[in-house]
C-alpha cells in the first residue's frame, strides 16, 4: 500500500514538473495571441498572409518559429491569425512551425534524445508544412474555409475591426493594453480544463504504466532491425500513444525518450512528437474554433503528413548510417523540474504578468460563466476531480513522513 502511495506523490509531482516546464511557454504564446487579437486589422494580415503563396507561407513559418512551442497557445495564435485574415496554409504553417520549429523545443530535444532528433525535429518541421502546403492547395474546399473563418470569428465575439483605431495608436494606450490584458484571461479560461485534464494524465501514465507496455503497444521494438511493415506500424501507433500521453510538444519530450530507450524505431518516436497536433484536447479546441468538419479535416492532413514525414526521416538517416543509439537517454523520472534557471524566473515573470491581467479584468469587466455546453460541463468535473488526485498525491508523502 505504501508502493502505491509513494507512486501517487510521483505522479502528481511528475504532472506538476512538467507543467512548470512548459508555464512561461504557454504565458508567451497566450500573450502573443492577444496582441495580436488585439492590435492587428484583418486587413493588415490579410495583405501580408491571405493567401497560399511562398510568401504567405514563409511569413507563417517565420511567425511561427518566433512563437510559443506550448500547442494550446499556438491553437490561440493560428486562430488569430485566420479570423484576422490569413489563408489557411499560412495559418496552419504557422500552427505547425509553433510546435516544431522554436528553439527551447530543440534545447529539450537535445537534453532528452540527442541530435540526431534535434535534427529530425527541424527538418521534419519543414517537410510537415511542406507536404501540409501540397496535400491542402489539392484537397481543401473554399466554402469549407469561409465558414471556418466566420465560426472562428463568432466564437472570438468581434464582428469587424474595420473602425478600430490603428495599431500604432492602440499599443500606445491604456485602453488597447487593457484589451490584451482581457483576451488574455480569456484564452486561459477556454483551455485550463483541457491543460489540468491533459498533464495530469501524462503523470499518472509516466509513474503508474510500466515500460513494457509501450514495448508490446509498438510492434517489432523488441528486434534491432524491425522490418519496413513493422516501423510502418509504428509510426501509426505513435499518434494512439501520443493521445494516451499528450501534454504539448515540451511535454511530449520526456516520454518520447522512454519510447525510445525500451526500443520503439527512429520513425515511431518521431511521429509520437509529431502527433501533439492530432490528438483529442487539440481537436475539441479546433472544432470549438472553426467547427467539427474542418476540425475533423485538419486532422486528417495532421496525420497523413506525420506519417510520410516520420518515414522519410527514418529512412533518410539509414541511408546515411546516422539513426541515433537508445543508449543513455534520460526518462521522466530523471529530470530535476525545480530548480533556480532559466525556466524559474521565466516562470516568476509570466506568472506575476498572468496574476496583474486577472485583477485588471476583475476590476474592469468582471467574470462570467458560459459553459452551458455538456461536453465543457463534464470537462470541468474531470479537471476538479484531477485538481484534487493533484492535491492528494503532494499531501499523501506528508503522511509517509
Amino acid at each position: 500500500m505504501n508502493e502505491w502511495i509513494q507512486t501517487w506523490h510521483e505522479a502528481a509531482t511528475t504532472t506538476l514538473g512538467l507543467f512548470w516546464m512548459a508555464l512561461w511557454a504557454f504565458g508567451l504564446g497566450y500573450l502573443i495571441s492577444s496582441m495580436i487579437q488585439v492590435f492587428v486589422t484583418r486587413k493588415r494580415m490579410k495583405q501580408s498572409m491571405g493567401d497560399a503563396g511562398a510568401k504567405s507561407v514563409f511569413l507563417g513559418t517565420f511567425f511561427g518559429f518566433i512563437s510559443s512551442s506550448c500547442s494550446f497557445a499556438a491553437l490561440a495564435t493560428t486562430r488569430s491569425l485566420f479570423t484576422k485574415g490569413a489563408g489557411l496554409i499560412p495559418s496552419l504553417a504557422f500552427l505547425l512551425a509553433s510546435t516544431n520549429l522554436v528553439v527551447e523545443l530543440g534545447i529539450v530535444i537535445a537534453i532528452f534524445l540527442g541530435w540526431q532528433f534535434l535534427v529530425g525535429e527541424y527538418v521534419g518541421g519543414l517537410l510537415l508544412i511542406l507536404l501540409m502546403w501540397i496535400l491542402v492547395r489539392f484537397t481543401r474546399s473554399k466554402r469549407l474555409e469561409e465558414r471556418a473563418r466566420e465560426h472562428a470569428r463568432a466564437q472570438e465575439e468581434r464582428s469587424d475591426d474595420d473602425n478600430i483605431p490603428d495599431w500604432k495608436e492602440l499599443i500606445s494606450s491604456r485602453e488597447g493594453w487593457r484589451q490584451v490584458a482581457n483576451q488574455y484571461i480569456m484564452e486561459w479560461k477556454m483551455v485550463w480544463k483541457d491543460v489540468t485534464v491533459g498533464f495530469t494524465v501524462a503523470g499518472i501514465i509516466a509513474a503508474f504504466v510500466p515500460q513494457t507496455f509501450f514495448q508490446i503497444l509498438f510492434v517489432g521494438s523488441d528486434t534491432n532491425d524491425p522490418q519496413f511493415w513493422q516501423i510502418l506500424l509504428q509510426s501509426l501507433v505513435g499518434p494512439i500513444a501520443a493521445f494516451f500521453t499528450f501534454i504539448g510538444s515540451m511535454g511530449n519530450i520526456p516520454l518520447a525518450a522512454v519510447l525510445y530507450g525500451n526500443g520503439v524505431s527512429f520513425a515511431g518516436v518521431m511521429a509520437f512528437i509529431f502527433s501533439d497536433l492530432v490528438v483529442l484536447p487539440v481537436l475539441r479546441i479546433q472544432a470549438k474554433y472553426y467547427g467539427w468538419k474542418m476540425a475533423m479535416y485538419i486532422l486528417g492532413i495532421f496525420l497523413v503528413i506525420l506519417v510520410v514525414t516520420a518515414l522519410i526521416l527514418h529512412y533518410t538517416f539509414s541511408a546515411f548510417d546516422l539513426l541515433p543509439s537508445a543508449e543513455n537517454v534520460k526518462s521522466v523520472t530523471d529530470r530535476e523540474f525545480f530548480a533556480i534557471d532559466a525556466t524559474f524566473f521565466l516562470n516568476l515573470l509570466f506568472t506575476g504578468l498572468s496574476g496583474f491581467f486577472l485583477i485588471w479584468k476583475w476590476r474592469t469587466t468582471g467574470f462570467s460563466n458560459s459553459d452551458d455546453i455538456f461536453s465543457e460541463r463534464f470537462l470541468f468535473w474531470l479537471a476538479l476531480l484531477a485538481l484534487i488526485w493533484l492535491a492528494g498525491g503532494l499531501i499523501v508523502s506528508f503522511v509517509l513522513i
